[in-house]
């Protein structure tokens, strides 16, 4: 392990929120380190970074199970440096009325959104609290603060994600770990959220008013100041939205 490197260890991190958090750190001078389920689909984002003379390490690991992610974070503090910077990013938008609803839709996006966001941050605070330094930053979003119509399973992970990053913050403060909520009241300038646009309403995203979507270098920057705030200055939780957002 090189003590001199700093580690960003980026969870749940895919093509969207995920990567530009990654382009983001590593501009930052961070050796980054991206696990998804399938490391592989982080190649054309390493082959991007590594053109521009940045790190990237991608692993494979399933965030609901607690072997794995202890395996991860071992390994990563192991052979590339200690984690100064845990992102949480997981979990599945479930869109589903009540009554379609199963035992198992329910389950699995409480496992994903909440229960494996415990796991990530009980693991990074093994490492952090040992050194008195890092931070921990946990993507939230409308559903952690508001139930919505066909939202039952992934409001409740939300919000349950939300409290466990807040029962964090206040323990592991006075150890010097800042643990940050970021609240995303925004539909992501993504293409997947293009996809989805036109497949319900028709529209195309090209279409609306500018601004109306949040871009996601917006959000990476958001999470860089979260992180470099000054300890006199902590910020728990930050919301983020589009300036013709209705909240």
């Amino acid at each position: 392990m090189a003590q001199n490197v700093r580690v960003a260890l980026l969870v749940g991190a895919g093509d969207a929120i995920g990567a530009a958090v990654a382009r983001r750190f590593a501009k930052g001078g961070y050796t980054v380190c991206v696990a998804r389920r399938e490391a592989e689909k982080s190649k054309a984002l390493a082959d991007e970074l590594k053109a521009q003379g940045q790190t990237l390490h991608a692993f494979s690991v399933d965030a609901r199970k607690e072997e794995q992610v202890q395996a991860l974070f071992a390994q990563v503090e192991r052979e590339i440096g200690p984690i100064e910077v845990c992102l949480f990013n997981a979990g599945a938008n479930v869109n589903k009325p009540l009554l379609e609803t199963t035992e198992k839709l329910f389950f699995r996006a409480w496992e994903l959104a909440c229960y494996a966001g415990f796991l990530v941050g009980r693991e990074a605070a093994k490492h952090m609290v040992a050194r008195g330094r890092g931070t921990m930053l946990f993507t939230g979003a409308t559903a952690s603060v508001r139930g919505g119509i066909g939202f039952a399973a992934f409001s409740s992970a939300k919000f349950g994600l939300r409290a466990v990053a807040q029962a964090m913050a206040r323990e592991l403060g006075p150890n010097n770990i800042h643990v940050a909520h970021l609240l995303l009241d925004a539909a992501v300038n993504s293409a997947a959220i293009h996809q989805r646009m036109k497949a319900a309403s028709g529209i195309d995203a090209k279409d609306i008013p500018p601004d109306s979507l949040t871009d996601m270098a917006s959000i990476a920057e958001a999470y860089w100041f979260v992180h470099n705030q000054a300890r006199d200055g902590w910020t728990f939780e930050l919301d983020l939205r589009p300036s013709v957002e209705k909240w």
